[in-house]
């Protein structure tokens, strides 16, 4: 239950027995997953029915409806990931799910965190190249260039894609899991833990910088440029997709910074992970992982409620109010785009 750090999925067949002090805590993460799959597969579903099929096409519903496919393709795995949590690492489902599941997880989970460091470079760039963004910055574009966070994400996860697999668990004949296999030509299971140490190690701290650190310091980067402009102009209160999506990372770092804490020290202690001690450090990745998938229902709520008029959105449906919420674009982002010149750019952030 791992997907997104450095360790392997369940590599020692899952968390030992617990203290009974550490029931609560495994109760939580269990509610916690409950909660993410029902309200992520329904917003995220919803998210993707409105901005796909009932609104026009602009770079901003490209953006958001990307996300939301990302963050309902991981919520729709959680069934499976859940069920192996609760027999104790054990994979039932077989080589092809086992794959499949994992490859699944870890593109969209990278997708989520490129695709929000993408739209708050967007956002950047139509703040402080208004007349650039007015005449170039299209549907079309926003398109191609969407692909490359996914193809990030795809790169990040060819590790997964070659070397996970099912094997035997070593302790419980006749029980299998979901896991690395980073040396399948020898049988020697000191070079075993030597090769997956290394492997693993490597992998975390790639992953850690790559696939967290760097994206947000993008994001950090971007909203300081941003907030200086706005602020000169006095449009810092105003500017309705930027706080949708100032809203949309906050979220992303309360629900992901403990647990890529947690990841990070468990990388430097993979060892005693994939020895099966280390039971503390495994009931933390355990809580904060929860948390962290939790962030897969939260964009949803964030688009409806943190919008213009709340308590006027309530009593609208909540296709409506997705819909308005989203549709909130500042520049003309048709293919057709004229090389009209920019409204002034009081007029246009004050529409962003």
């Amino acid at each position: 239950m791992e997907p997104n750090s450095s360790l392997p999925m369940n590599m020692s067949g899952g968390t030992p027995t617990a203290p009974a002090g550490y029931l609560a805590l495994d109760i939580f993460s269990y509610l916690v997953l409950a909660v993410t799959f029902v309200l992520g597969v329904l917003g995220n579903g919803l998210v993707i029915w409105v901005a796909g099929f009932r609104m026009a096409r602009t770079v901003t519903t490209v953006c958001y409806l990307n996300l939301a496919l990302a963050d309902f393709s991981f919520t729709c795995t959680l069934p499976l990931l859940t069920v192996s949590k609760a027999m104790g690492g054990h994979w039932p489902f077989g080589l092809f799910l086992c794959k499949f599941i994992f490859t699944v997880v870890d593109i969209n989970l990278f997708g989520s965190v490129f695709l929000i460091a993408f739209i708050a470079l967007d956002r950047c760039v139509c703040v402080l190249h208004p007349v650039w963004a007015q005449n170039h910055r299209t549907v079309g574009l926003a398109r191609r260039v969407v692909f490359v966070p996914w193809i990030c994400a795809l790169l990040l996860t060819l590790p997964v894609i070659i070397r996970v697999t099912t094997v035997p668990h070593v302790r419980f004949p006749g029980k299998t899991v979901c896991t690395f296999d980073f040396s399948p030509w020898t049988d020697d299971p000191v070079e075993k833990l030597k090769v997956a140490v290394t492997m693993l190690t490597v992998r975390g701290i790639i992953r850690f910088i790559i696939g967290f650190s760097a994206p947000m310091s993008v994001v950090a980067v971007c909203y300081g440029l941003v907030a200086t402009k706005l602020r000169r102009q006095g449009l810092i209160k105003s500017s309705r997709p930027l706080r949708v999506l100032s809203f949309v990372v906050a979220a992303f770092l309360l629900c992901w910074c403990p647990y890529q804490v947690v990841a990070l020290v468990a990388t430097v202690r993979v060892r005693e992970l994939l020895l099966g001690t280390g039971q503390e450090l495994r009931m933390a990745l355990d809580v904060t992982s929860s948390l962290a998938f939790f962030n897969s229902c939260l964009n949803p709520m964030l688009y409806v409620f943190m919008g213009q008029d709340f308590r006027e959105r309530l009593i609208h449906s909540l296709p409506a109010s997705l819909e308005r919420a989203l549709s909130e674009d500042s520049a003309p982002t048709s293919d057709t785009a004229a090389s009209s010149a920019a409204a002034p750019a009081e007029a246009e952030l004050k529409a962003m």
